[in-house]
């Protein structure tokens, strides 16, 4: 298989030398990479992370949301399985300032717009069924919920047409071991024990593999 895989948080700059970002590490990507590696799989990595790329990954790097969507969208067509494990802001300043912006006294207001959604993009524009002895396209994302987790996690993965979801809340942002539920469309939800993300991210390539 050929695995497209995402990773890191993005940047969404304000002005040439400040951004607004979030704390995603990127290493659940990563990891997710090198299992497919491992597993025998082609792998092309985008990634918003600093850091370094597996050994044997075709390598993208990107800062913003936006030049993330435009290498998925360069790279989507040849995988096999789309795995959105970045953080992509859902907003980015409506107005780059060309020049630093400099410090006053007075409150500064940013005007933010809505970034564009990836996974809903790629589950509208995958390939449905076998073509040119190729099989039908995998996706699947990440659903990172403070509340609600099932429940919204579930809502992500009919809306956006995905063949899996893998839902986790904000205490596995930055670190190595974490504790994450998922679900296969059309079937029940699996709970994983608290552990590396290397572990978590065979369980994921082994579920995507089967599928």
């Amino acid at each position: 298989m050929h695995f497209l895989i995402t990773a890191g948080g993005t940047r969404e700059y304000i002005d040439p030398v400040r951004f607004i970002s979030n704390a995603s590490s990127g290493r659940m990507g990563f990891s997710l990479a090198r299992a497919a590696l491992k597993a025998g799989h082609k792998v092309t990595l985008i990634s918003a992370s600093d850091l370094q790329p597996p050994v044997g990954v075709e390598f993208v790097g990107v800062d913003t949301a936006a030049e993330m969507f435009e290498a998925v969208k360069k790279h989507f067509e040849k995988c096999d399985c789309l795995i959105m494990a970045a953080a992509v802001a859902d907003y980015t300043p409506a107005r780059v300032a060309k020049t630093k912006i400099k410090k006053t006294t007075r409150p500064l207001a940013i005007k933010l717009k809505p970034t564009a959604d990836i996974l809903k993009w790629a589950g509208l524009n995958r390939r449905s069924s076998p073509v040119a002895r190729r099989s039908k396209q995998l996706i699947v994302g990440f659903a990172l919920e403070d509340k609600d987790l099932r429940k919204n996690a579930e809502k992500k993965l009919k809306e956006k047409n995905l063949d899996m979801i893998i839902a986790n809340t904000p205490a596995a942002i930055g670190v190595d071991i974490a504790s994450v539920q998922i679900k296969i469309a059309g079937g029940k939800w699996l709970k994983l024990p608290s552990a590396k993300k290397a572990v978590i991210a065979q369980k994921i390539i082994a579920l995507a593999e089967n599928i």
